[in-house]
């Protein structure tokens, strides 16, 4: 009996040394909440550690110029907001800059379409050009002297701006999506700083934009799409620019993917127009603001992003967006779909009569 019961109590030890140590271990792992959150997005897969390096990079003589509203070249242009702005928010190391062919697409039919605006590609890597980016780079600098490839750096970027404290505090850092939340900030603060049109580098643009100012594309009848949207230096366009970077710099959410980008003129547009479903949006309930239709800048839902790599579906795809301003090719599903050059599928025959020269010089797949 004696032995049963010392054999219990070192069993009794033995577990609370081993809840000790796992205690511990817990208290060890936790202690630190901001490790915490880093190791548990990891560990649950919510997010690959991206290389944001060059995001804290200070302001030295790069190969690429810094973005200035001052530039000589441009000046005239910056300030009258006739700007399309496109972002490449990766970091890239010895490799150099990459630019792919779609994104190439995107720049080049900006330009092609709308010959009086400055196309504007900001870059926050530190970089040269790849040897194949910076061929085809030179290739559309040559033929079209409205893009311009211009690098930010963040510490600089937002000084003297609404964002400044915010950036400084550092929670930007604590993003699931780092890259993709770059990209959300830097489109709502470049159109509050120079205004102008900001585009994704996965559209393509059929129509010019020249003349519109104040706008966005509703993706549904539910939410508008920070994809493409549009502010200028009129009464409206600086009201909404400013309730924008209020609302990103009081709702910032580094968990949640969308929250930043279509969340913020998602939210400040329904403050502004008196109305939570977007199809209300009507430009005299927005004071002037106008929210178009998914048929102008996404014809396409995602869910059938299939579509625009479809050869079967080709008559009826192309008589859906013949009217439409732009086509979004919603890269987070369609980035691997691959396209030989010269299939007949609809994407393939808007690249090949919206961006000829980086569809044609692009090698055999695009």
């Amino acid at each position: 009996m004696m032995l049963l019961k010392l054999i219990a109590r070192k069993k009794i030890k033995t577990i609370l040394a081993i809840v000790f140590v796992l205690c511990l271990f817990l208290f060890t792992f936790i202690i630190d909440t901001h490790d915490f959150v880093k190791r548990a997005r990891v560990l649950t897969g919510h997010i690959v550690l991206d290389n944001i390096t060059c995001y804290g990079d200070s302001s030295t003589n790069g190969s690429i110029d810094t973005f200035s509203i001052y530039g000589k070249k441009t000046m005239n242009k910056t300030v009258s907001s006739k700007n399309i702005f496109f972002f490449q928010t990766n970091c890239f190391g010895s490799e150099g800059v990459v630019l792919k062919p779609r994104q190439l697409c995107a720049i080049e039919s900006a330009a092609l379409m709308n010959p009086n605006m400055s196309i504007y590609l900001l870059i926050l890597s530190h970089s040269k050009f790849s040897n194949n980016t910076e061929d085809n780079v030179k290739m559309l600098l040559t033929n079209y002297n409205n893009i311009f490839i211009k690098r930010i750096y963040t510490n600089d970027y937002f000084k003297n701006t609404p964002l400044e404290d915010w950036w400084k505090s550092g929670v930007f850092y604590e993003s699931y999506w780092p890259k993709s939340h770059m990209s959300d900030v830097l489109r709502f603060l470049t159109l509050w700083k120079v205004g102008g049109i900001y585009l994704d580098l996965d559209i393509v643009v059929k129509s010019s934009l020249e003349n519109l100012t104040d706008f966005v594309g509703a993706e549904d009848a539910i939410d508008a799409n920070a994809a493409v949207f549009g502010l200028g230096h009129t009464e409206i366009g600086r009201h909404v620019a400013n309730m924008c970077i209020e609302d990103l710099r009081k709702n910032f959410r580094g968990d949640n993917w969308g929250n930043n980008g279509p969340g913020v003129i998602t939210r400040v547009l329904q403050k502004l127009c008196s109305t939570k479903n977007v199809a209300d949006m009507t430009t005299s309930k927005c004071q002037g603001f106008t929210v178009y239709p998914p048929s102008d800048f996404f014809p396409i839902p995602w869910k059938k992003w299939k579509l625009y790599f479809d050869a079967k579906e080709k008559n009826k795809t192309m008589d859906k967006i013949k009217n439409s301003r732009t086509i979004h090719l919603w890269n987070l599903h369609s980035k691997s779909e691959r396209i030989n050059v010269g299939d007949q599928v609809p994407y393939g025959i808007i690249a090949n009569k919206y961006c000829p020269m980086t569809y044609n010089n692009c090698g055999k797949v695009f």
